[in-house]
C-alpha cells in the first residue's frame, strides 16, 4: 500500500532500476507518514562512506506529537539495504553518471518501506516527448470510452 508517490522523479528522470529500502525513523516520523503527512517531492538520495540517507523529504509532524521532542520535518534519515546493493549502486552513480531518487513510501509487512530508483535525467525534448505520449494516449482511452456507448 503506498503512501506517497514521488510524481516529480518520473517527469525529471528515466528511471532504470528500482530498490526497496529500509528507513531509520524515529516514533514520531512514522505516526506521521501513517496519518499521510509526508512529501517526497524535494527528496534526493545521497551516499556517505558507502552509507545512504535521504536528504529532503519532508515529513510534517502532527500536532500531538510528544512535548519533549523537538521534531525536524526535514532531517536526514539513513536508508538500509544489503552490501551488495549499496556497492552496486555507488558503482553505478560514481562511474555511470547516475542518480538515486526516492520514488514512493509505502508499507511492507507493517513496515515503512522507501522505494530508490537508479536514475538518469531528462532533457527537455524528452519530457516533450513524453508528456505527447500521454495526451495520445489519454485521447486515444477517451475515444474508445465513447465508442462502448
Amino acid at each position: 500500500m503506498s503512501i506517497a508517490d514521488n510524481k516529480k522523479a518520473f517527469h525529471e528522470y528515466f528511471i532504470e532500476e528500482r530498490f526497496e529500502a529500509g528507513m531509520v525513523l524515529e516514533g514520531w516520523e512514522v505516526k506521521a507518514i501513517r496519518a499521510g503527512r509526508t512529501n517526497l517531492k524535494e527528496g534526493y538520495v545521497i551516499i556517505r562512506k558507502a552509507e545512504l540517507f535521504l536528504f529532503g523529504a519532508h515529513i510534517s509532524p502532527l500536532a500531538t506529537a510528544s512535548t519533549h521532542v523537538n521534531p525536524d520535518p526535514v532531517r536526514t534519515r539513513k536508508l538500509l539495504l544489503h552490501g551488495a546493493e549499496i556497492s552496486k549502486l555507488i558503482g553505478k552513480v560514481e562511474r555511470a553518471g547516475y542518480t538515486l531518487v526516492p520514488l514512493n513510501l509505502h508499507f511492507s509487512k507493517g513496515r515503512i518501506k522507501c522505494e530508490i530508483g537508479l536514475a538518469k535525467g531528462k532533457k527537455q525534448h524528452d519530457k516533450r516527448a513524453t508528456e505527447r505520449e500521454r495526451d495520445v494516449k489519454r485521447e486515444v482511452q477517451s475515444v474508445m470510452k465513447q465508442n462502448r456507448r
